[in-house]
């Protein structure tokens, strides 16, 4: 008898990546792909398609965290931890906004850490419920939303949250949370609350057409971002075994992002 996708668990899972003569080594990032063995046969899955990836059990891990060697929530988490102490700041005054939370890897080790309260957003109801299989308990709420144009009766929530600090980690770019979405959860932020975020080096040069980099370097320039910590790190491997390198920052929010800006952003873009 085959075994329900449901049942599936890390172990039990095959999965490929393509063969040598079937990559090339600049394959855009959001066009990696790898072959994984189910119980209805071999699918391809492409791994920006987060609806899929958290919809089989370990799949999402297997293939980040095992084969291509993630480790951006840990390196997150430690420039966080080395900020706070600095500032003399407990890990427990943390209120935490998950932005493109996932199945929730970097609020596992924020808990770990001793962060008091957790809200996880995405978009996808599958990543919701993903968290809810792979990690229950580790939020205190999770909110299924598009912030560029959030759903008036989820405002309140994440506005009553209180947040102090915003992670966003190996989410922005590539479409999956452009900057409007990004400005959104920025502005549920405290002022001097802490934000946490990484971003793919080729996301903050000036050939960059997402948006980010220009947004960035606005922010930190009129002082509305705060930046502290910029760490250039290896994220994860490519499917080429080529490292994949990002920025990690620790910074504060000193101010709100205009809606100007935005606009601006995307008439650039149009």
């Amino acid at each position: 008898m085959s075994t329900p996708t449901s049942d599936l668990h890390a172990s039990d899972l095959v999965v490929r990546m393509p063969q040598a003569e079937a990559r090339a080594d600049d394959l855009d990032q959001d066009q990696e792909w790898c072959e994984v063995e189910l119980p209805g046969g071999t699918e391809r899955v492409r791994f920006h398609d987060y609806d899929r990836l958290f919809a089989i059990p370990g799949l999402y891990e297997r293939l980040f965290y095992t084969e291509l060697k993630c480790d951006s929530p840990k390196v997150v988490r430690s420039l966080l931890e080395a900020r706070l102490q600095a500032a003399g700041r407990s890990a427990k005054d943390l209120r935490v906004l998950d932005l493109g939370a996932g199945n929730g890897m970097v609020a596992e080790e924020l808990q770990e850490m001793g962060a008091s309260a957790l809200v996880g957003v995405d978009i996808l109801p599958e990543a919701e419920m993903a968290a809810e299989r792979d990690r229950p308990g580790v939020y205190d709420d999770y909110v299924v939303a598009d912030l560029t144009a959030p759903d008036a009766h989820d405002l309140p929530g994440l506005r009553d949250f209180r947040a102090n600090l915003l992670t966003t980690v190996a989410a922005l770019g590539f479409g999956d949370i452009p900057p409007r979405a990004f400005a959104t959860a920025f502005g549920y932020v405290a002022q001097d609350g802490w934000v946490a975020m990484t971003i793919k080096d080729d996301f903050l040069t000036v050939a960059d057409d997402s948006g980010f980099s220009r947004l960035i370097t606005r922010m930190h320039a009129e002082g509305l971002l705060e930046v502290e910590v910029d760490h250039r790190y290896q994220h994860r491997l490519a499917v080429s075994g080529e490292p994949l390198h990002y920025h990690a920052y620790v910074a504060r929010k000193r101010g709100e992002i205009p809606a100007e800006w935005l606009d601006e952003l995307e008439l650039a873009a149009v």
